[in-house]
């Protein structure tokens, strides 16, 4: 079989509902994509797997969800509205524009190869916004670019809701935007995409050891929980670090053009907290606010034991949903010879992730008493709350089987005329095409058996 490709898994996505173009019908918009059906359940179980191993799984995190608009000024003192941004080049002959550091060659003009190009400019990242009858087209207010400076802010909030020893961490999910020169690698870099990250709160002498925890936590929940092989993903560290970064490492997945990162671990040390701390004193003196001390929020910590007073350290843990989508898929993208001589596309996910936990799939159509019987099984599989569960009444046993294979689809329990001999049913399993009779009673137990792994 030839090597798989990002065209196959964009046309896989596009044929069976998991990820459509942005606004299709009106010639879509660069770096935006829909969802559909199947795309949502899986970035939903992503999302699930995710928070489980971070939240759920421990008692040292909590979940925050935050606005995605903000106020201008959070921005400012980040640094990201001053700071963030790329090389934009532009090509005088075509008028291509580029990202400079992406270029295949950075004198050419990667569209018609001209020479003649244009002095890198700084290109503003974020998406400025004017809210508000008042604002007079004005930016007031951004989408945010990431979700980490939205958790950093809420640090003070979430502490005095829930009181927390050093160390601990704060989750977000959520939606970034960025006003990205060029968009690519379909949905690998996007103007608006989905992020999973975690800020570690620590003391300044212990960042070291967490850096390390939190880097081998990660890689291990891409191998045991997403079911990456280890021999596709490894870590890369920067070579280049931002002014706040102690260390950053990231975790990259071998794609068809190569290993790309999929997620982030930073030691990002005190800056984000300082830096809005700092904030706050120049924010409270310019409102001529005269006593300064007292008004001042302090994203500080206080050791309940020794009165203390610092401003901790950040372990971060960045990753992007729709990059780990992609990888997902492209791990699991199958294609197989049969005995047959034959061929079969299958998407070989770990259960728990699949969109589809089971079909039920009626043999003929027309016989009221199989499709009774068929849904009574449907039901019963729905009650166990596992996840969507499909009935397909299309009389074609062949293409059913072939479509919950490209889906995904752990196991499909077939009603046929044997079924009313006997009350039993065929369990077939979706990586080893085995068949085999099991009682209708038995069939939940089963399904959970192997949804459960």
């Amino acid at each position: 079989m030839p090597a798989k490709t990002i065209n196959d898994i964009v046309a896989l996505c596009k044929r069976r509902g998991f990820i459509f173009t942005g606004s299709e019908i009106y010639g879509g918009l660069g770096g935006a994509y829909d969802y559909g059906p199947y795309g949502v359940e899986l970035m939903r179980n992503i999302r699930n797997a995710w928070w489980n191993a971070m939240v759920y799984s421990r008692n040292d995190v909590e979940g925050l969800d935050a606005a995605q608009i903000s106020n201008r000024l959070m921005w400012k003192y980040s640094g990201h509205e001053g700071g963030f941004s790329d090389p934009l080049v532009e090509c005088k002959k075509c008028g291509a524009r580029m990202r400079q550091d992406k270029m295949a060659d950075p004198t050419k003009c990667d569209n018609c190869g001209s020479t003649d190009i244009t002095e890198p400019r700084a290109y503003q990242l974020m998406m400025g916004l004017s809210i508000g009858a008042m604002a007079d087209g004005a930016i007031n207010a951004y989408l945010r670019p990431e979700t980490a400076t939205t958790t950093y802010v809420n640090f003070k909030n979430v502490l005095d809701a829930r009181p927390h020893k050093l160390p601990f961490g704060i989750a977000q999910i959520g939606k970034a935007f960025r006003n990205e020169i060029s968009p690519r690698g379909f949905v690998f870099r996007m103007r608006e995409f989905e992020q999973a990250e975690m800020q570690y709160f620590v003391r300044p002498d212990t960042d070291e050891q967490y850096f390390e925890m939190w880097r081998d936590a990660r890689m291990a929940w891409w191998i045991d929980v997403l079911g990456i092989p280890a021999a596709h993903l490894r870590f890369t560290p920067h070579e280049k670090l931002a002014h706040y970064a102690k260390a950053a490492v990231d975790i990259e997945y071998e794609f068809p053009d190569g290993f790309a990162e999929v997620e982030g671990i930073h030691n990002r040390q005190d800056f984000d907290l300082g830096s809005h701390t700092k904030a706050q004193n120049e924010f409270k003196i310019s409102a001529n606010v005269m006593d300064n001390k007292d008004s001042t929020v302090k994203l500080s910590y206080s050791d309940p034991q020794t009165g203390e007073n610092f401003i901790p350290y950040v372990i971060e843990t960045a990753m992007g949903v729709n990059r780990a989508m992609l990888a997902v898929m492209h791990n699991a993208y199958t294609e197989e010879e049969l005995p047959d001589g034959k061929s079969r596309l299958v998407l070989k996910l770990r259960p728990k992730l699949a969109p589809v936990k089971a079909a039920v799939i009626p043999l003929a159509r027309n016989v009221p008493e199989l499709l009774d019987i068929a849904t009574n099984i449907e039901n019963d599989l729905r009650r166990l709350a596992i996840g969507r569960i499909e009935l397909e009444n299309s009389g074609n046993i062949g293409k059913n089987y072939r479509r919950h294979d490209e889906i995904g689809t752990p196991v499909c329990i077939t009603v046929d005329h044997q079924t009313l001999e006997d009350a039993t049913v065929t369990l077939r399993l979706r990586d080893t095409m085995e068949q085999r009779r099991i009682k209708i009673d038995d069939v939940p137990r089963a399904v959970l058996d192997i949804i459960n792994g």
